[in-house]
């Protein structure tokens, strides 16, 4: 790590600990020259490879789980923190796995599988997403699933 004020590149990290709402490590370091103090911020470099439906990869975006879980629960009594909250519990999840690649119908039943127990709303709004509901029938059908506890 180069110090940002004279460019040594040794430094001794004096506090380390989680940044608050992220997946992020908080880091105090200080430089070995020049005696000057900075923050860093780091996080894991996730190499997980998506299956999309379409038969293409990219790479996990835990931004994207996000931004996906918001619209979900826009209006809903789900806070942003508890999105970032689930958005960490799934990214733990898929990392246990211990896998190189996942499915976005892996990742659609994690998700899910939270959303379910917190809020009917923005999990019907998931489902919608992540199933591709054909007409209102299959979404009725869903609705009346979770009503009955399917």
């Amino acid at each position: 790590m180069k110090c940002p004020f004279c460019g040594h590149e040794e430094t001794k990290v004096t506090d380390s600990r989680n940044a608050s709402e992220s997946n992020a490590i908080r880091r105090r370091r200080e430089c070995l020259s020049c005696l000057k103090r900075f923050t860093t911020f780091e996080t894991v470099d996730l190499l997980i490879q998506v299956k999309k439906r379409d038969g293409r990869y990219e790479e996990f975006s835990v931004e994207k789980l996000i931004r996906g879980l918001d619209a979900a629960c826009r209006h809903t009594r789900i806070s942003h923190g508890q999105v970032l909250a689930i958005a960490s519990e799934v990214t733990q999840e898929i990392l246990e796995r211990q896998t190189k690649e996942i499915d976005t119908l892996t990742i659609g039943k994690i998700v899910m599988e939270r959303l379910k127990n917190l809020d009917t709303i923005a999990y019907i709004r998931f489902a919608c997403v992540y199933r591709r509901f054909k007409d209102k029938d299959e979404l009725m059908h869903a609705i009346e699933g979770e009503e009955r506890g399917i």
